[in-house]
């Protein structure tokens, strides 16, 4: 027999799931048109050229190609790939179409990506992806912009703690010049420095060194860049050039972004995103409460034109909002009922047509379409739709012209005229002064 669960590393969302999600997407959407991003969407597949050569060999190896289809289909190659992240589509898409564009060009999009990785709790191979981007500005500006958006779709969706942690791929480069390390080792060595956050530092200081490094070297290195002021780090930066540049671009970046609250973005000599992109400031946020990074984003001034496009700067950020809502649901399940059920007790054209008069006064209403015609069943029902008020309409209030309506927080229960129920509900319904 055929599974019936949905695929490996995706989900099925019901009810209050989907509400929770909607009403996050809704508040992030909000914020990022009130600093002026615009919303652009494209393919959830794209050719897989678009990808090739611009994640990295661990990002590329996560892919999910799409093979050929029709008379090539028995070739076993692939010629499409689903959406790996939304960076790389909407350079894309600022490529094709370049002319129809006012720069700067402002964009963002909440909306799902794939990767062909090995699901786990917590890591899925379907998920969305909030992100924002600004092509056409090599200003600071532009970077300070995503920052202070990101920073307040954060605090939009309730995060409470949360850092900033800013380092610069200049910054690196400088850095592993200034301790006298070769560039063939650069990629290897940033890689062992991204494991500090969860590896103690004896162990990433013997993986340098079975990755090349003297053992004086190795801690030295480790040493400095886990130091909390990072001073022993600026200083060595100081002494080569891209390593001053790098540093440039990190106060510069502190100081539009100092009006956030104190602490808020902080150097951060360790950091290293992983994305081959970048080419100028990055950052990762984390939070108390949440494991890992819950956001992140930087400068990648090289991409459109590895695209075909002209030699456009840009910049972006993207909120991690999966990790979000599976913290937040777990400490904080949402549970929005209806606002009115309606018991079916005879007079169906009646009950029909007063549901249509409560949902156009905006009420979240539906009418009881089971098959048992007793009211205790029906009851069961309304309580299993968290509803908030049940309207009774049997034979004895037939008889009168009202409708029995029941409070499900107090038990009470009043006669309201059948014709006065969506006024009188909607009173009711209404926020107190």
């Amino acid at each position: 027999m055929a599974k019936v669960e949905p695929p490996s590393g995706t989900r099925d969302f019901v009810g209050d799931e989907v509400r929770r999600r909607k009403l996050a997407f809704d508040r992030v959407s909000t914020i990022f048109e009130h600093h002026g991003f615009q919303p652009l969407t494209t393919p959830v597949f794209e050719r897989l050229e678009v990808f090739a050569g611009k994640l990295g060999e661990e990002a590329s190896s996560l892919i999910f190609k799409i093979l050929k289809r029709g008379v090539h289909e028995a070739t076993g190659e692939a010629d499409l790939a689903l959406r790996y992240d939304h960076t790389v589509p909407a350079v894309r898409a600022v490529v094709t179409h370049g002319s129809r564009l006012s720069l700067p060009f402002k964009r963002y999009v909440i909306d799902n990506v794939w990767r062909a990785d090995r699901a786990a709790r917590g890591r899925f191979r379907e998920f969305v992806q909030c992100d924002i981007d600004i092509f056409g500005s090599a200003s600071p500006l532009a970077d300070a912009e995503i920052v202070w958006a990101i920073n307040s779709g954060l605090e939009a969706l309730g995060v409470k703690e949360f850092v900033f942690q800013l380092n610069s791929r200049l910054a690196l480069a400088g850095l592993l010049e200034a301790y006298g390390i070769p560039d063939e080792l650069g990629t290897r060595v940033l890689g062992s420095l991204d494991k500090l956050d969860k590896a103690a530092p004896e162990v990433v200081v013997a993986e340098l060194v079975e990755r090349g490094l003297t053992t004086t070297v190795a801690e030295s290195l480790v040493a400095d860049v886990i130091a909390p002021d990072s001073e022993r780090v600026r200083q060595q930066l100081g002494t080569t050039e891209r390593g001053r540049a790098g540093l440039a671009e990190v106060d510069r970046l502190l100081a539009l972004t100092e009006d956030l609250p104190a602490g808020r973005v902080r150097f951060t000599p360790r950091m290293v995103r992983g994305l081959d992109y970048y080419t100028g400031p990055i950052w990762e946020v984390s939070a108390v409460g949440y494991p890992g990074s819950i956001a992140s984003g930087g400068r990648y001034d090289q991409l459109v034109a590895k695209l075909g496009g002209p030699d456009m700067p840009a910049c972006g950020g993207s909120i991690g909002l999966e990790r979000i809502l599976a913290i937040q649901e777990a400490e904080a399940p949402m549970e929005q009922g209806l606002d009115v059920a309606l018991t079916v007790l005879g007079a169906e054209r009646e009950i029909v047509s007063l549901a249509g008069q409560l949902r156009a006064r905006g009420l979240r209403t539906a009418v009881y379409l089971g098959s048992s015609g007793k009211l205790a069943k029906q009851m069961k029902w309304a309580n299993e739709q968290r509803s908030r008020w049940v309207l009774l309409y049997g034979s004895d209030e037939q008889e009168r012209g009202t409708v029995t309506v029941r409070d499900m927080e107090s038990g009470e229960q009043s006669q309201v005229a059948f014709d006065d129920v969506a006024a009188n509900l909607t009173e009711r319904m209404a926020p107190k002064p």
